[in-house]
């Protein structure tokens, strides 16, 4: 991999796949934990990839950083994901420079979700960004960017109605459920996995549906128990999770495995079901779905749930994008000014180096005299003339556009045909 690359915009890259091309299951693949999130960034210090950082989500797996080529970021996701690089050729999109950066401040702000105006996002990109940063793989850049989209989205959402009304994977979820089980009460209902979608999904059911026939399974049983306590519902140890699912009606899977945790022997022959996997990757095997009387439904189907809040939303989406192009430039302004300070220190370290040469080529260890100071100031300056004349002289195809950079720097009057 080639490691030799500059920090200019030019080199700004992102490379990722979403829910607009590539379906659950090839996004699952590109999915990255936090493990290998981890592994991910001590390799690209290996190979002085320093600046970037992965945000994968149910709905994309994005790597946005500095490199030679959107290809090095590419090799990095493959080696750490379980997707190849000749499919994610093919699926990726791939942006550089302003694009690169307009399309996070998109992404930041819910503009470019599956659900329009998605504000769980914003707080997946802090934390992706947070851990890189931990791991010393996050540069200023990149940070500085990171909080403008992170000021940007919070603008949006008090400045815009973008965000308002409830929408969201877990919401659907109770849609759907309301819609194909209007006896959803009398159901018995389990819930395997209680993180952020489990628990956002269940207190959705609760609120909305009325539901209480809930029974929570979790890898680490003290955590069902405590939000079951918080919501006087059932918890049962992981160890029962079979019998548990086959005497159940709906069945919704949170769990965030790297492999099926239900598979079709689990339930085959226990009645009809309804099968909800909020999972990436999926942890619902796919042969689940080709039992006679199970009904399989997964995050891409139910994001097509759609509700009367996202037409207003829609409406929100020109003034978000006005609020987005003057942060971006802003942000673009910061940068460039950046760049001429870091050119400004170099001259002024040039200068200083001059003057303090000439000052102990003078002094040679006698007093001063004022015709001394003279001296070395005239010295000074025919020196940066020399400097420039030289250059001038060297890149004689640049030096018309050299002369005129001078002549407008200094001032100094001189009209040039």
């Amino acid at each position: 991999m080639q490691v030799s690359h500059s920090k200019e915009i030019a080199n700004f890259h992102i490379v990722g796949i979403n829910y607009k091309k590539t379906d659950a299951a090839i996004r699952g693949l590109y999915a990255i934990n936090q493990a290998q999130y981890q592994e991910l960034l001590e390799h690209a210090r290996t190979v002085q990839l320093d600046d970037l950082f992965v945000l994968s989500t149910c709905n994309r797996t994005e790597i946005y950083g500095f490199a030679p080529s959107p290809r090095d970021l590419m090799e990095l996701l493959c080696r750490k994901s379980q997707g190849t690089m000749l499919q994610l050729e093919e699926m990726a999109y791939i942006k550089s420079g302003e694009d690169a950066i307009r399309h996070l401040y998109q992404v930041g702000t819910g503009l470019d979700s599956q659900i329009l105006g998605d504000y769980e996002i914003i707080g997946q990109i802090r934390n992706a960004a947070k851990f890189s940063k931990a791991k010393q793989c996050l540069g200023g850049f990149l940070e500085r960017l990171v909080n403008s989209v992170l000021q940007v989205s919070k603008l949006i959402k008090t400045e815009t109605g973008l965000s308002k009304g409830t929408v969201s994977v877990a919401f659907a979820t109770v849609r759907m459920l309301e819609r194909i089980c209007p006896d959803i009460r009398n159901k018995k209902i389990v819930l395997l996995g209680v993180g952020k979608i489990g628990r956002n999904t269940c207190k959705n059911m609760i609120e909305y549906l009325g539901v209480k026939q809930i029974t929570l399974i979790n890898r680490t049983m003290q955590v069902a128990q405590d939000f079951a306590g918080q919501h006087g519902l059932r918890f049962a140890p992981i160890e029962d999770m079979v019998p548990e699912m086959r005497a159940a009606d709906v069945i919704l899977v949170a769990s965030n495995a790297p492999q099926p945790t239900v598979l079709a022997p689990h339930l085959a022959d226990s009645g009809p079901k309804l099968v909800i996997d909020l999972s990436i990757p999926f942890n619902v095997a796919a042969a689940v779905g080709e039992l006679p009387e199970v009904s399989l439904v997964n995050v891409d189907e139910l994001s097509k749930v759609q509700d009367e809040t996202l037409q207003n939303r829609l409406g929100e989406v020109p003034k978000a994008l006005g609020i987005i192009e003057e942060h971006m430039a802003e942000f673009l302004y910061w940068y460039k000014m950046r760049k001429h300070a870091v050119v400004l220190k170099a001259v002024k370290d040039k200068l200083h180096e001059i003057h303090m040469r000439e000052i102990q080529q003078q002094k040679n260890g006698n007093d001063y005299k004022m015709e001394d100071v003279e001296q070395v100031s005239s010295r000074i300056i025919q020196k940066m003339i020399n400097l420039m004349a030289g250059k001038v002289r060297k890149e004689t195809e640049k030096s018309d556009l050299y002369i005129a950079m001078i002549n407008d720097i200094f001032e100094t009057g001189v009209k040039q045909d």
